[in-house]
């Protein structure tokens, strides 16, 4: 295999990806937006579950680093009801790496390594089936050719239009993500409330999550049913009218759990977007997609861990197959299509459990999903 290939995206799938491709001794053109590798921060962090995203890093040869840094404490799950009272404490055993957490800035230096990423290459537009291949128009008005350009890049995919017009569409659910800094030492009593991995309270059409990453960060997320327009005549960029219009969302909950938002920084606007369940598209020789920009689902632990095992196979297939590249990702997309459209059932199923009308539908989820 000598083929000229892009990944358009530096996030989990298309950085597995070319790691992968790479450890089989062949090139892959990784192009970025970002103007570098910490442009943006790297979000919160992320659960790896053996069959998913940690098969996907033993494929890249990464799997002992991975658990090096990995915190299998960090499944710990306590869930509350909305006047504090503790309804779940589940913690892991020491052996147990199901699931450990991993910063995603820690995740991205790791696959990251040797690879030469083309940062600050912004693309506009992929075009298929020009007399050179696959064609990628840049922002800045340049273009390159390719044999295969894998989409590796999101929500709002600049690649998807190649394959598919099914855009995102709002879910319901809205999220608002802030963050407490060095919460050991200056929020102790939020640091035990947390504990080693995530709290969650749950109340009606809205629910409070706290979630530890390494060094004393912690990442919280209020979310709650609205429609797009919730925010209107509130400026988003004032912590302390956010802040504010988020108390009054969840006002009677217990002092402890609502001191989440009490105490966080800045304010992050997330609105959750999804693809249809069973997305797919008409084979596009050239052209793919991997992870969100293929099958956007609702955040519930499986996008990135899917993605991963996604960019592994892939660059697994065209680097060990016959040597037909078409054909290769072709059998590619029906596996992952297939995989995919079960876990975006499951997990759309989940959201609407867990920010529900009825918040003993998240514990019963709770339950069902959590080892005993």
């Amino acid at each position: 295999m000598r083929h000229r290939i892009a990944v358009i995206g530096s996030g989990p799938a298309g950085l597995t990806f070319a790691r992968v491709l790479h450890r089989h001794g062949y090139p892959a053109a990784v192009l970025e937006r970002d103007a570098s590798h910490d442009a943006r921060p790297p979000g919160g962090t992320l659960d790896l579950h053996e069959g998913l995203g940690q098969l996907a890093l033993d494929k890249a040869g990464l799997l002992a680093e991975f658990q090096a840094l990995s915190r299998p404490e960090g499944q710990a799950m306590r869930i509350l009801d909305t006047d504090g009272t503790v309804l779940r404490d589940w913690r892991p055993r020491p052996d147990d790496r199901a699931n450990p957490e991993i910063d995603r800035g820690q995740l991205r230096d790791l696959l990251l390594g040797p690879l030469d990423v083309q940062w600050g290459r912004g693309v506009r537009q992929v075009v298929p089936g020009t007399r050179d291949g696959v064609l990628v128009h840049f922002a800045d008005g340049r273009q390159e050719p390719f044999d295969l350009v894998v989409g590796a890049d999101g929500a709002w995919s600049r690649t998807r239009p190649a394959v598919s017009s099914v855009t995102p569409h709002y879910t319901g659910v809205t999220l608002v993500e802030t963050s407490l800094d060095d919460a050991d030492t200056r929020h102790p009593v939020l640091a035990e409330l947390i504990g080693d991995g995530s709290v969650a309270a749950y109340g009606v059409n809205r629910a409070l999550v706290a979630q530890r990453n390494s060094g004393g960060h912690v990442k919280v997320y209020a979310q709650f049913r609205a429609s797009l327009d919730w925010h209107t005549g509130l400026d988003l960029a004032d912590a302390d009218a956010v802040r504010s219009r988020l108390l009054a969302l969840f006002d009677g909950w217990a002092a402890p759990v609502l001191d989440l938002l009490r105490h966080g920084t800045a304010f992050a606007h997330r609105p959750l977007y999804v693809l249809p369940v069973s997305h797919t598209w008409t084979h596009v020789p050239g052209v793919t997609l991997l992870g969100d920009a293929a099958h956007l689902m609702p955040p519930l632990g499986a996008g990135a861990n899917l993605a991963m095992l996604e960019g592994a196979e892939l660059a697994e297939s065209l680097a060990t197959g016959p040597g037909d590249l078409d054909e290769a990702v072709r059998a590619f997309e029906e596996r992952m299509w297939a995989r995919a459209g079960r876990w975006s059932k499951i997990t759309t199923t989940g959201l609407e459990r867990l920010v529900s009308p009825d918040p003993a539908e998240a514990l019963a989820l709770f339950d069902e999903v959590q080892p005993s």
